[in-house]
């Protein structure tokens, strides 16, 4: 007996959540134990914090090359953010979908809804995305605590930034409430286990017979 891979079309993931949600860790994890996913890195104008590594953690670019790259159409999103421009290049994105590969993507809610609203019906058909939300009262404050790198008042900001962004969690195809880095990494690889076994992805001659199996 033998197993039948049918090839299929790969997935547009993106996630998101408000800091403190898991998120990054999430795609960073299943793209490093799923060969057929990746981890697009995003580009930014910030500067690298200590530790960060350029092509790693983010594509640094200066602002003039950044405003350039939008001027030629290369991104697939972006936003400015507290002075500092954010985007994702579909350089990361177009060529892993043709191979069938699936691309991870950790956005915020803005750019989560400018991936929305792109014309491309191929970005569309491949569109799936997932909100993570956190728990509230003690373990929220924990968690917007976890770096131990803002003042209170930084603290409180993110706070509010969290209950801003978690309104709109019903906006996405999924959502569930982040618990712990084992439950919330088998939920996220079983919403993409089922959206890998959608028909619509699959790729095969609509009036083939194929037999899995034999």
């Amino acid at each position: 007996m033998s197993d039948l891979i049918l090839p299929r079309s790969g997935i547009l993931c993106v996630v998101s959540g408000p800091s403190g949600s898991g998120k990054t860790t999430l795609c960073r994890r299943f793209s490093e134990t799923d060969s057929s996913a990746v981890y697009a890195i995003s580009a930014t104008t910030r500067l690298p914090r200590e530790g960060e590594v350029d092509g790693v953690d983010y594509f640094f670019l200066v602002r003039e090359s950044f405003e350039a790259r939008i001027d030629r159409g290369e991104f697939l999103e972006y936003a400015e953010v507290h002075g500092n421009f954010y985007g994702t290049l579909k350089s990361e994105v177009l060529g892993h979908l043709a191979a069938g590969r699936d691309v991870l993507l950790d956005l915020d809610v803005q750019g989560a809804a400018h991936v929305r609203r792109v014309a491309d019906p191929v970005m569309r058909e491949a569109l799936v995305d997932i909100f993570i939300l956190l728990p509230e009262g003690a373990e929220l404050v924990k968690r917007l605590r976890s770096r131990g790198t803002e003042t209170e008042e930084q603290l409180a900001l993110r706070l509010r930034n969290a209950q801003e962004e978690s309104r709109h969690w019903a906006e996405y195809t999924y959502a569930f409430v982040s618990a712990d880095r084992e439950t919330d990494f088998a939920t996220f690889r079983a919403i993409l286990t089922g959206e890998r076994c959608r028909s619509r992805r699959l790729r095969k001659d609509p009036g083939e017979t194929i037999f899995a199996g034999v």
